[in-house]
């Protein structure tokens, strides 16, 4: 399931050529998750491991990870009768 999140993310990633030729990706969805790159590739590479990073940091620390086509992994609450 955390593959196919991320693979989910990663569709949603915007890039923008910067006027050093450089390239800057971000995944919206997922505030902080920001690269930088070289070539396109190298950012999209960069984006990936960044995504990773959010994604293990917010799970470690509980913080709501937004749902992307479907796909929660927010720990749900249980409900003790």
């Amino acid at each position: 399931m955390l593959t196919i999140f991320i693979q989910k993310a990663m569709d949603k990633a915007i890039y923008e050529k910067l006027e050093d030729g450089s390239y800057a990706g971000e995944i919206q969805d997922c505030p902080g998750s920001i690269a930088f790159g070289s070539t396109l590739s190298e950012c999209q590479r960069e984006l990936q491991f960044a995504l990773e990073d959010w994604l293990v940091n917010g799970l470690r620390h509980g913080d709501r990870i937004p749902i992307i086509e479907g796909i929660d992994l927010n720990l749900k609450e249980a409900t003790v009768a």
